[in-house]
């Protein structure tokens, strides 16, 4: 998901103030990328990572650190680590959702084949762990084992509810929290690990993370159904097509009527989808107002994250951290 087409860009001040960072940590992964038997490995890798993304999770990493006062070098590995279980992840995704386009480019898994995607996301994942590892911190190493867990873990939860039109409200947020909120709360909660900061403000980056992530997920969730194809990285009505049950169509079937659930049921149950299909759908989140409690939901989660920040130590970054949660909303202005 691009963050581009908001009119101010908090992370792109994130990237300037964290530039000598981010620096080192995009050598680290080109040095870890590197496979000595296997040259298919650093290609799909290469084509994800330069692929112009932002660096969004590793950039939380290097900000929640800095912001609490650290000053060794293990933060470059662990936003390193962060940065490569996104990737491997994005590979995986791919080949499950049979995409074809990430990031405005043809995916890895279409220029390559479903094999190469997954063992380079296997590959990935090995790399993740030894530089985890590096820091000899098991705190650290506890939190990202459990976040990669826990994001198959929402991965495979997506599967099983996909379809299901009794699948609630609950149960979508938990499938979020695993795929995305987990990354993010683990790279923010790292950051002050590493730092050595106190339990609560360990626990308050945490918070921030995981209501950023929730937010985050939200409103891409929502954004497929507005706003420009060739900023969001994806066609309009992606989501619809392939049947995934998010929170604005959750909300519309618990307020259909027989007639409406009956429309829902055929197009997302039994798939069969016509044209005119998501116009429809769309009117009846219209209805219903869902796209707008969804956006509402949005923001009560951006302000759980700008919250959770009260309890760091004032800095710069910490400002920055709370703009950011402003702007993951704003792209839906």
């Amino acid at each position: 998901m691009s963050l581009d087409h908001a009119q101010t860009k908090p992370h792109d001040r994130l990237a300037e103030i964290l530039a000598d960072d981010l620096a080192q940590v995009n050598a680290l992964i080109r040095a870890r990328m590197v496979s000595e038997h296997a040259p298919r490995i650093p290609e799909v890798t290469a084509h994800l990572i330069e692929a112009g993304g932002k660096r969004l999770r590793p950039m939380l990493t290097l900000a929640a650190s800095r912001m609490c006062g650290y000053t060794g070098p293990y933060h470059v590995h662990l936003a390193a680590t962060v940065e490569f279980i996104h990737t491997a992840t994005l590979l995986h995704d791919d080949v499950v959702d049979e995409s074809g386009q990430r990031r405005g480019r043809p995916t890895a898994n279409l220029l390559w084949d479903n094999k190469s995607s997954v063992l380079v996301g296997d590959y990935l994942f090995a790399r993740a762990f030894q530089l985890m590892v590096e820091p000899g911190n098991l705190q650290v190493l506890d939190i990202l084992a459990n976040a990669s867990a826990t994001i198959a873990e929402g991965e495979v939860l997506q599967l099983t509810a996909a379809q299901d039109l009794g699948t609630t409200e609950a149960v979508y947020l938990q499938i979020i929290r695993g795929k995305t909120a987990a990354l993010f709360s683990a790279a923010t909660q790292v950051g002050g690990v590493i730092a050595d900061m106190p339990d609560a403000q360990v626990q308050a980056l945490y918070t921030y993370g995981d209501a950023l992530g929730i937010s985050f997920q939200i409103v891409d969730d929502l954004l497929d159904y507005g706003g420009a194809g060739a900023d969001i990285g994806k066609n309009i009505g992606d989501d619809f097509r392939e049947r995934k049950l998010t929170l604005p169509v959750i909300r519309a079937v618990a307020a259909a009527s027989s007639e409406e659930r009956a429309f829902w049921h055929r197009v997302i149950a039994e798939g069969d989808q016509h044209e005119g299909d998501l116009s429809h759908a769309m009117a009846l989140m219209q209805r219903h107002d869902t796209l707008g409690s969804t956006r509402a939901e949005a923001m009560i989660w951006a302000g759980r994250a700008k919250t959770a920040l009260n309890h760091l130590p004032a800095h710069p970054l910490r400002d920055m951290l709370r703009d950011l949660a402003d702007y993951v909303v704003a792209r839906l202005n």
